[in-house]
């Protein structure tokens, strides 16, 4: 199970490092005509915040849990993901964009996956 979740960080996390560095670098019209269509009509300023936070974000989904330095910020990295994914996907569903919606349906899936299994055990006190 560790090994599944670490391929699933790992994926996830470069995944969204090259999502946020093309929404934190390029322009509006850029990232619209290269697939990225959830931006389209956005404020050039939360669009460079959105890709801030999914690089930060891929970064709380690997070092926290590998340092062992507060590993409660790897599940807390996917959750935000996850919730990153609920705001995506009515915006692709309203652009009629099933694909994209799909895409935002599988990465929220597995960031809740990542989020679930890297949750501390919550022990019953006797």
């Amino acid at each position: 199970m560790n090994t599944i979740l670490w391929v699933l960080q790992g994926l996830l996390a470069a995944l969204f490092i090259f999502s946020g560095s093309m929404k934190s670098t390029r322009s509006e019209h850029w990232l619209v005509t290269h697939n990225q269509t959830g931006v389209a009509g956005l404020p050039n300023g939360l669009i460079k915040f959105i890709g801030i936070c999914e690089i930060l974000g891929a970064f709380g989904l690997i070092l926290p849990w590998w340092l062992n330095i507060a590993p409660i910020l790897t599940p807390i990295s996917a959750i935000g993901f996850c919730v990153i994914m609920i705001l995506a996907a009515p915006r692709h569903y309203r652009l009629r964009e099933p694909k994209n919606v799909a895409i935002n349906v599988i990465v929220f899936l597995l960031c809740a996956f990542v989020a679930y299994g890297r949750l501390p055990s919550w022990k019953t006190i006797d």
